[in-house]
């Protein structure tokens, strides 16, 4: 069958876990609207295989969980891991922490009780919160119109070094932050 072996590939590439032949059958039955083999199929994913084991690419096809996925080859996985371990790294914005912080302590709360207490949208923080995975949707309030709750992750836990949500610090534990930079000068008394 012309370009089977191109949508094979796509499905693999697109897909976020490992594609089991009988899934990558069903899927190509339907977009193609034919009973196909599985022979073909797996003649299709031989000939990617070899295809990618060339030195050309950095990535190669893979048998693996029950399926098929792309995965990069290892001699990349350094270059690979530097990127993760950079991307991880970078810090939430200001308002994602305010968002993080209500969350953790009113959970579970809901977007528009979120806003109400920060007084500006948070729709772009919760968005990162979630992309990150600190926080989850919990479930749907009762409430008018049923928004959705959010609540932490574990990994929200880890991120912080924390075991449960009763190690956070009470608001009492916070104190003001003075507004000093270095030695505050002795005030001097006017001459007479």
């Amino acid at each position: 069958m012309e370009f089977l072996k191109q949508h094979i590939e796509a499905l693999i590439f697109a897909a976020p876990q490992p594609v089991a032949l009988a899934d990558m059958k069903a899927v190509m039955e339907e977009a193609f609207q034919t009973e196909l083999k599985e022979a073909d199929i797996l003649t299709s994913i031989e000939s990617s295989k070899e295809q990618y084991q060339q030195e050309l690419y950095p990535f190669e096809l893979v048998e693996i969980a029950g399926g098929y996925q792309f995965l990069t080859k290892g001699a990349y996985h350094t270059t690979v891991a530097i990127h993760l371990r950079q991307a991880t790294k970078k810090r939430l914005s200001q308002a994602a922490l305010e968002t993080l912080a209500i969350i953790a302590y009113k959970q579970p709360v809901s977007r528009p009780e979120v806003e109400e207490i920060r007084g500006v949208n948070c729709d772009y923080a919760l968005q990162k919160l979630l992309e990150k995975e600190l926080v989850f949707i919990a479930g749907r309030s009762e409430g008018p119109g049923r928004p959705l709750l959010y609540g932490t992750t574990e990994k929200f836990m880890d991120y912080l070094g924390i075991n449960s949500l009763t190690d956070l610090p009470k608001p009492k534990d916070f104190k003001e932050v003075e507004n000093v930079v270095g030695d505050t000068p002795a005030l001097e008394e006017p001459s007479i």
